[in-house]
This record gives C-alpha cells, structure tokens and sequence, in this order.
C-alpha cells in the first residue's frame, strides 16, 4: 500500500489493516503448505499469533518492520535495545540482505531452529504473559489458629 495515499481516520485504516491481515493470512496458507513445516505442532495457533504480532509493529503498513518498529517492539517488550543491537537483530533475522524484516522472514525465525535474538525475546514475552503469578479467586479462609 503506497504512503502517499490519505490513511487517516478510523474508516480508512481499519480497511488498510484489514488488506494487511490479508496478505498476512496468504503468507501463512503457504507455511501450512510447505512440507519443511508440515509435523510442526499447533501450526495454524503459532501463525495467527505471529501474524498479529507482526501486524502491530509494522507502523508504516508497508509489510515490513523497520528499525522504528523493532525499536517500538523491544520498548514494549521491556527490552529497550541499542540502534547497533537492532541491526544486529535485523542482519539475523534477514540474512543481511535487508535493513526490514518482511513477514516471510519473521515467520522463518520464529519456526527455524536458530535461536535468533528476537525470537527469544517473542517467545519470553508470550511466557510471561501466559503464566499469571496472581492466584486466582478469594483467598483461603484462616483461623486465628493458622496467624503468625
């Protein structure tokens, strides 16, 4: 989608973003294709999740995260990087071929077996939401027996 085009207003992004999700949608019919990633469990969860991942942090709706939005991800993950680290990251990821990461890429690193940076990261923050330390209802009824 080019930049040039007026994408202000809640009408007009919902239907960029929705064209986003879309391509996304089709990148991922093709991993669920692709024998490499047939015996891979919880496949068709895993990219969904990745594709509304991505789809955040890609702000110029171009189908690529830059810098900015990598730099937007870390912060938000808790993980402020320095610029030289974040090319680092992208050069990874990329192969060194590009200074974005497209969604092919990202889905790559996040279901090859290297152990990218960011993917450590990602699957660090999906544990951590995921596990509430909190227990959850009413606590346990004491008696004044069970006090300090």
């Amino acid at each position: 989608m080019p930049s040039n085009q007026n994408m202000q207003g809640g009408k007009a992004f919902g239907l960029l973003k929705a064209q986003q999700r879309e391509r996304l949608e089709e990148i991922n019919k093709e991993f669920m294709e692709d024998q490499k990633y047939r015996d891979e469990e919880d496949l068709a969860e895993k990219l969904d999740s990745f594709k509304n991942k991505y789809a955040e942090f890609d702000l110029n709706d171009q189908g690529e995260i830059d810098m900015m939005g990598l730099k937007r991800m870390m912060e938000k993950l808790g993980v402020p990087k320095t610029h030289l680290e974040m090319k680092k990251m992208i050069s990874e990821v990329t192969g060194g071929v590009s200074d974005t990461i497209n969604y092919r890429d990202f889905v790559k690193m996040m279901l090859g077996k290297r152990s990218a940076v960011l993917k450590l990261v990602m699957m660090f923050e999906d544990k951590a939401n995921g596990a509430s330390c909190k227990p959850n209802g009413p606590p346990p009824k004491r008696d004044i027996t069970s006090l300090p």
